[in-house]
């Protein structure tokens, strides 16, 4: 490690400027940045804790009916408080990591990273969430934008996301055992008006929406209408120690399968 300099502010605005100085970060659940930060690979001259703000905490229904969670509610937190509203998404949280992962990891972090290999990426987009800025809304079709990439600016932060919820939804992960990371994970979201399929783990791009599932689930929402799809291209897919590009995209059809019938 090395010196930086902390703080822990109380209140939105006053983070928001304590994040406005120069090489000032924003720390979250730390589960990604903390690594980060002991391999050198991230050396902000300052580090502002999101902890103390109540405001960024909890899990709620608004008038719209969907499940609206704060960016720094812990993993746990929204297994627990969302599974009457979104059991789906409530099931995703409780498989990420493990307890200690849960109980410190939050959403905003997660979302924030985007990385490839995340659940809850696959979550938002698969459940077409618009994720709440302190400076805008963003839908999450337009929200992620590559490896680690978010539409995020410099010095925005997420201050909740609004999930709508499906008539009926489920994700599963075929699991690195060592990480619990998704080797690649399936998120199917069905709703009146279609079907909405999300793929994390797989892609070197990281999550994405994979067209011709939700094309033929639209039609049929069933199994067999995924089993009938040719697995998507190998190109782009990551290979590596755990998997070829060629096992993942196999992968990909097969989870999808498996996540329609838990579904259904």
């Amino acid at each position: 490690m090395y010196a930086f300099d902390f703080e822990r502010p109380t209140s939105l605005s006053a983070a928001l400027k304590a994040l406005g100085r120069e090489d000032a970060q924003a720390l979250a659940g730390g589960q990604t940045l903390i690594p980060t930060l002991k391999a050198r690979l991230a050396q902000p001259s300052s580090l502002v804790s999101l902890s103390a703000l109540a405001e960024l905490k909890g899990v709620r229904k608004d008038d719209a009916g969907r499940v609206c969670i704060g960016a720094t509610t812990p993993h746990a937190v929204v297994a627990r408080e969302a599974a009457g509203d979104y059991p789906a998404l409530a099931a995703l949280a409780g498989q990420i990591g493990d307890p200690a992962v849960r109980n410190r990891g939050t959403i905003g972090g997660s979302l924030a990273n985007n990385d490839p290999s995340a659940c809850y990426p696959a979550a938002a987009l698969a459940s077409n969430a618009m994720i709440v800025t302190n400076d805008r809304e963003i839908a999450a079709d337009d929200f992620f934008e590559g490896m680690f990439a978010t539409a995020l600016e410099e010095g925005e932060i997420i201050t909740e996301v609004r999930f709508p919820v499906p008539q009926a939804a489920s994700y599963l992960k075929f699991e690195q055992p060592a990480s619990r990371f998704a080797l690649v994970g399936a998120y199917v979201a069905k709703f009146a008006d279609g079907v909405r399929v999300a793929i994390t783990g797989a892609s070197e791009e990281g999550v994405f929406r994979w067209e011709a599932a939700e094309q033929a689930l639209s039609k049929d929402f069933s199994a067999e209408a995924v089993k009938a799809l040719a697995a998507p291209a190998a190109d782009g897919m990551i290979g590596d120690l755990h998997g070829s590009s060629e096992y993942r995209a196999h992968l990909v059809r097969v989870m999808t399968a498996r996540a329609v019938a838990a579904a259904r």
